[in-house]
């Protein structure tokens, strides 16, 4: 009888890690395990990158097979700034994607070199988010932890290297930065913001091996370790995607994405022109507010998530950290429209509406910039944590006017990194193994008239917002 083949999948995200053992021949999930982190309050969103290695090996030996893959690979939360000194341990906590602070930075780039240019040279115009203006930021307000640096990473890049001590990273979690382009790293971009490129990491072609488990580590000296990529990069390949089919995301930020056949350049900023993590492009749009923004207003309103109630002229625009689509920084939540009559069920299903407002605005232009149809059939993909909740389906399904399809598989994450360690066994493409995984099965949910009403209702007050959150209303 010939012996299983296993693989393990890692998600390192915002608030954990999770990993997914898998068999190669039949995707069947074999063993799971998961591990918290700890992300600080206040005035910025950062991680101690240390934690999230030992979460790391919580989380695979839980899977009960971290002795005996052959082979692993890690998808992480993008964008985070990882600086390392001469012994590999960081000189500070990570900056995380939703730290805001840097948006200062953000702007006197846009402003240096115009939306167009940066749009051209590196697929997006970088908001607060973006690594650059990060790294910018933590050389204006901390030189001294800065001049400490002698190394740069990515969340994902960090775990790699202390799995196999090269420091490797890819295409997909690179494009993510804004200073890496189509060409590779941009040397004019990282002189503007003081980044030396000998800081940087190797970018690895697709499919490529990183290296292998090194001794001292959680997993099995030896076992092949993939490029990894970055968390939505690695749920593209996880579900299979094809060009054209687009995916809704819901976890701490939102996230409506397509492969496309065209590298996106949007100057208007909406669409981020991603590299996917084999030879494509996948454009983007991000929210940094959605299920835990709405979970907090079913808190403050003492309703379960899904008790939720139809009607009422209720507008809430939950920004309650800043936001990024739009992009409004320094934001804070707004609720507009309240009458006498209003209910805490109407307010609660107006919170899911301000969440899933702003992605599903963005998903023609996602469809567009990578060359797709937004006038086709294709199902939505409804994935991530709120998933598979009702209020969360009826939402997306009410503004969208879209057949939605939730997939059976969870944790899309950690089986596209599972995938690409499959991939280096079989010589398969890592969204070919995905497919034959049959990861994106799952019920469609059928199309219902789309409520036109309530999405001129949620426009037309962040129109009139724009001074309330921090920018002129003709600005919106």
């Amino acid at each position: 009888m010939a012996e299983q083949r296993v693989v393990i999948g890692f998600d390192s995200s915002t608030q954990s890690t999770k990993a997914l053992a898998v068999d190669i021949d039949t995707g069947a999930v074999l063993g799971q395990g998961r591990a918290p982190h700890t992300v600080s309050t206040g005035a910025g969103r950062e991680s101690d990158p240390e934690q999230w290695w030992e979460a790391l090996g919580k989380a695979a030996a839980a899977t009960g097979w971290a002795d005996r893959a052959a082979a692993v690979s890690v998808g992480g939360q993008q964008h985070g700034l990882v600086t390392l000194d001469a012994t590999g341990a960081p000189v500070r906590p990570a900056l995380l994607w939703n730290d805001v602070r840097s948006a200062p930075q953000a702007a006197e780039l846009r402003d240096a070199l115009g939306a167009a240019q940066l749009a051209h040279r590196t697929g997006s115009v970088p908001t607060a988010a973006f690594t650059a203006p990060k790294w910018a930021w933590l050389r204006a307000t901390e030189p001294a932890a800065a001049g400490r640096v002698t190394a740069v990473r990515l969340p994902h890049d960090f775990l790699t290297e202390r799995l196999t001590g090269e420091a490797v990273t890819d295409r997909g979690d690179a494009s993510g930065t804004g200073w890496w382009g189509p060409d590779g790293y941009d040397l004019g971009l990282l002189t503007r913001i003081g980044l030396d490129p000998a800081l940087l990491p190797r970018v690895l072609p697709p499919g490529a091996r990183a290296g292998a488990v090194r001794s001292g580590t959680p997993l099995r000296e030896g076992a092949l370790v993939a490029t990894g990529t970055g968390d939505n990069m690695a749920a593209a390949l996880g579900l299979g995607l094809r060009p054209g089919q687009p995916v809704l995301s819901l976890g701490t930020s939102g996230t409506v994405y397509a492969v496309g056949r065209t590298r996106p350049a949007d100057p208007s900023g909406t669409v981020a022109g991603f590299a996917d993590a084999l030879g494509g492009w996948l454009p983007l749009a991000c929210t940094l507010n959605c299920t835990l923004a709405v979970d907090r207003f079913a808190a403050l309103l003492r309703r379960g998530r899904d008790e939720v109630e139809d009607g009422g002229t209720a507008v809430v625009l939950p920004y309650l950290d800043g936001e990024r689509t739009p992009d409004l920084p320094g934001a804070s939540g707004l609720v507009h429209g309240l009458r006498h009559d209003t209910t805490p069920g109407q307010l609660l299903q107006a919170a899911y509406d301000g969440a899933a407002h702003a992605l599903l605005a963005a998903l023609d232009g996602v469809l567009r910039a990578g060359g797709a149809d937004p006038a086709g059939d294709e199902p939505l993909l409804l994935i991530g944590g709120g998933a598979r909740g009702r209020a969360w389906q009826r939402t997306v399904l009410r503004l969208s006017g879209r057949a939605v399809q939730v997939p059976e598989a969870q944790e899309p994450v950690a089986l596209g990194a599972a995938a690409q360690a499959a991939a280096l066994l079989t010589g398969e493409p890592a969204d070919a193994v995905a497919r034959r995984w049959r990861t994106a099965r799952g019920p469609v949910l059928e199309p219902v008239e789309k409520d036109e009403e309530a999405l001129m209702r949620i426009g037309d007050t962040l129109r009139r917002a724009g001074a309330l959150q921090g920018a002129p209303a003709g600005d919106r």
